[in-house]
């Protein structure tokens, strides 16, 4: 099972539209830019067409609003279809492990009905809906070879973001903390484990979560202390 937890405010990281920020042309044929170490590929699958920062690239900071995830014994983090695990006091850009779970879909990803099932794709990553609430991390399934494109909810029609991180510019950054919910009025464990489901559906729907992990961690919150639970 993974928890959604607090990832802290980090030196600023940039997602840069190529389109402002003249890093990138429009054309699907765009050439690959260098952006302070990071080299970024095309991700052209089914259309998305957007660039990513190759696996393996170990990023100083992670970008602002990262979520941080804990699942099994490790802890990763999330932010806007790329995945990170800690390396050190550095970032490794990762493809994450099957099961892990995020509250909402990275921007731009494309949707794929693939026998007879909805997936989501992105970054060479498949997400499908969990069975609570949110979205699951899944094996390719049979047929993605050959799948087509049903949607691009959430694509924007302007060249592709350019996903980055800045230079080194202090300490190393210090681990995402993992709320402890404290049941105020005897809540069992059944009942504690249906009300954070419901709670992190709702504070996801909230403005602005999408893109901070902060407004994301205060809905959660605020939900959980409405049902009768103290967080700290």
């Amino acid at each position: 099972m993974n928890s959604i937890t607090r990832s802290r405010p980090l030196l600023s990281a940039l997602v840069l539209a190529a389109a402002a920020s003249g890093l990138c042309s429009e054309a699907h044929g765009q050439e690959r830019h260098e952006f302070r170490g990071a080299r970024v590929e095309l991700d052209a699958r089914y259309h998305h067409d957007r660039y990513y920062p190759a696996r393996g690239y170990l990023a100083e900071r992670l970008p602002t609003g990262s979520l941080g995830i804990a699942f099994g014994s490790g802890q990763y983090f999330f932010h806007a279809g790329v995945w990170f695990r800690p390396v050190g006091a550095r970032f490794e850009v990762i493809t994450p492990p099957l099961g892990i779970e995020i509250p909402l879909l990275p921007p731009g990803f494309v949707t794929l009905s693939i026998g007879g099932l909805t997936y989501y794709y992105a970054d060479g990553v498949y997400y499908a809906a969990a069975p609570s609430a949110g979205y699951i991390v899944v094996s390719p399934p049979p047929g993605a070879d050959t799948a087509q494109a049903i949607d691009a909810a959430g694509a924007t029609p302007q060249a592709p973001a350019v996903v980055s991180a800045v230079p080194a510019g202090g300490g190393a950054t210090p681990p995402a903390r993992a709320p402890i919910v404290y049941p105020r009025n005897g809540q069992t464990a059944a009942q504690l484990d249906a009300d954070q489901k419901q709670c992190r559906q709702w504070a996801a729907s909230q403005i602005g979560a999408a893109a901070d992990a902060s407004v994301l961690d205060r809905a959660l919150d605020a939900c959980l202390d409405g049902r009768g639970y103290t967080v700290r």
